[in-house]
């Protein structure tokens, strides 16, 4: 019986996966709408032009408004609890418009004692640490809205924006105070805090940040993206903008477009996402979901393969870059998050997309070559030939050369190591390991070397990073509901589904595997379910993931388990046709999102692999 039911929620889930795509054929998904992006926004706008955007800067308070929670704080999406850093900014944003917020206040005074700058300065240094990052700009913000007292600008950390001067191989180690992504921040923000509050005449960083700002503030323009947007991110554009028109550098090139990208961004109800969409993410995790065991052989027309198109590979191949990026100075060969401009290339999606390339070259080609004449089959493996030397190769190799000195993957420079977005993380190395093994037998001798040596590094980091109880935690998925707001659940299955993804890797990891599963069975709730870890609250991404991870345990035990887990998930999703999203994706710092394709995804590929294992037990 639980076989037909995973039948048809397998084709159920599918079919609205299916359905969710754009009319070429891939996913955008669509990212919650955020109040901290929103407060960014506005007080953006407002700084740089009050009465020409009065409209929006309007709408965008009202929805703030709105959507400020009972206890009078707000969290970084609809759905989630108050936290501090978008409770700061959404109350400053209200107080620059001119709305006073005593809930907010309240609230605020709760978490820091008082509402003295001081305080509220210390509090926001204190939940970040020393990556300055997210609390330089936020107190930043609070300045330029006037909830900092009279004398703000000493409580905004001086930022070195005179080092963006340097060669871009200097950076990791002069040691930034800030993730590599964040460079304009770094110079936008830097710079108003130096005219703000600048050193004392005789100290020579007074003289050295002058003159280096003439040769700095040409690079805003430089690192934007023709969107405007850096990062394709409301907050990283607002914070530059706002910086900008706070100094009083209205004239500045990059201002504009800047501008325009804000604009644009705004939702029909005048709120702003986190991001404008994460379109290559999105597609290749959709992409290796419909084409794992068990596909429903669904076809939305008579040119789809399994249900997607044959232009599919042709976008994800034009999603690669070719050039050196500009931010990060990452080499050629890899890819972004997005397909907009604004992207940088990154292990975690540069894997994503090696994967679900895979299926794409190699299955469509081998099934059109028994229905095709011999003339025509050399031509189709010269095809999947050319992919793997004009692609896969680059890929594959700028993962390699991405590797940290101690063996883990970071997740956009080798290297740079100090900054919580820029150390190696469990997951991102168990994803590339992944993507070396998935190509292995299609690559030269020398790059196949190459693999294995890394892949000893990279088994001996994940042996050295996994806890005492098996788990590993993530570093792009959190979950609010934590003490420590970290995601052992989600670390620990998504490395686990890296692992097991490839018969010959998973051979190499069998320890790792076993103390992994033997957390994530402690972890499982009574009910089946899982949450971020084995007190907070239950999510079908997470059980998803988790339920994933059991298929690749052969015990007994395990199968009980995975039944409950697959009992709860049918349950929950009306048998594949209701997927409510939980806040779980991470980004900048401590900030979560949540993604409408993420429970669609990961529930198919857990009902498929769920499907595989328990038709194996019978």
């Amino acid at each position: 019986m639980l076989l037909t039911e995973l039948d048809q929620a397998i084709a159920n889930t599918q079919a609205h996966l299916l359905s969710l795509r754009n009319e070429q054929g891939h996913w955008e998904g669509e990212l919650s709408s955020s109040a901290l992006s929103t407060a960014t926004a506005i007080v953006a706008l407002k700084l740089v032009d009050a009465a020409k955007h009065a409209d929006i800067i309007e709408k965008g308070a009202a929805w703030l408004r709105q959507h400020q929670n009972t206890d009078g704080g707000w969290g970084d999406t609809t759905i989630s609890k108050s936290n501090l850093s978008t409770t700061l900014l959404c109350w400053s944003a209200l107080h620059l418009v001119g709305t006073s917020s005593p809930a907010a206040e309240a609230w605020i005074i709760a978490r820091t004692g008082t509402l003295d700058p001081k305080d509220i300065a210390k509090a926001v240094i204190a939940r970040y640490g020393k990556d300055k990052t997210f609390s330089v700009p936020i107190l930043m913000l609070c300045s330029l809205c006037g909830t900092l007292g009279e004398k703000p600008w000493r409580h905004v950390i001086a930022l070195p924006f005179e080092l963006a001067a340097l060669p871009r191989t200097w950076f990791g180690a002069v040691g930034l105070p800030v993730v590599s992504y964040a460079l304009p921040a770094l110079i936008a923000i830097g710079h108003i805090r130096f005219q703000k509050a600048p050193p004392a005449w005789w100290n020579p960083l007074r003289w050295l940040r002058a003159l280096a700002w003439k040769r700095v503030r040409p690079m805003l323009k430089t690192l934007q993206p023709s969107s405007g947007g850096y990062l394709e991110a409301t907050p990283l554009t607002s914070f530059v903008t706002m910086a900008l028109a706070g100094a009083g550098d209205l004239d500045h090139p990059c201002l504009p477009l800047a501008v325009e990208f804000l604009r644009r961004s705004m939702r029909e109800d005048g709120a702003w996402p986190i991001d404008t969409n994460l379109a290559t993410w999105g597609t290749t995790l959709a992409v290796r979901a419909c084409r794992s065991g068990f596909a429903s052989r669904l076809r939305s027309s008579p040119s789809d393969e399994n249900g997607l198109k044959p232009e599919l590979r042709t976008w994800l191949l034009s999603q690669q870059y070719r050039d050196i990026h500009p931010f990060t100075n990452a080499a050629p060969g890899g890819w972004a998050w997005t397909d907009l401009p604004g992207g940088v290339p990154d292990a975690d999606d540069t894997s994503s997309a090696l994967i679900a390339l895979k299926s794409l070259v190699s299955d469509s080609p081998q099934r059109a070559l028994r229905n095709t004449e011999d003339s025509k089959k050399e031509t189709l493996r010269l095809s999947v030939s050319s992919v793997v030397e004009t692609n896969v190769l680059p890929g594959i190799r700028w993962l390699l050369d991405l590797q940290n000195r101690d063996g883990g993957m970071p997740t956009f420079c080798r290297g740079w190591g100090t900054l919580p977005f820029d150390r190696s993380t469990p997951e991102i190395t168990a994803h590339a390991l992944l993507a070396w093994w998935t190509w292995m037998e299609d690559l030269p001798d020398d790059m196949q070397k190459r693999i294995v040596a890394s892949t000893e590094l990279a088994l001996a980091y994940l042996e050295k990073t996994q806890a005492p109880d098996g788990s590993w935690h993530p570093l792009w998925f959190g979950n609010e509901h934590t003490p420590d707001e970290m995601n052992p659940v989600y670390g620990t299955a998504q490395v686990l589904n890296h692992l097991g993804g490839s018969e010959a890797l998973s051979a190499q990891a069998t320890a790792l595997i076993q103390n992994g599963l033997t957390y994530l069975q402690s972890a499982q709730k009574p009910d089946g379910s899982f949450g971020g870890d084995s007190a907070s609250p239950v999510s079908l991404e997470e059980t998803a993931v988790a339920l994933h991870a059991f298929s690749h345990d052969r015990s007994a035990d395990a199968l009980v388990r995975l039944q409950q887990a697959t009992a709860w998930l049918l349950t929950a999703t009306c048998h594949g046709t209701h997927f409510p999203s939980a806040p779980i994706g991470l980004y900048f710092a401590q900030l979560w999102y949540h993604e409408r394709l993420y429970p669609v995804i990961w529930t198919l590929q857990a009902l498929k692999s769920a499907r595989r294992r328990l038709s194996e037990a019978e």
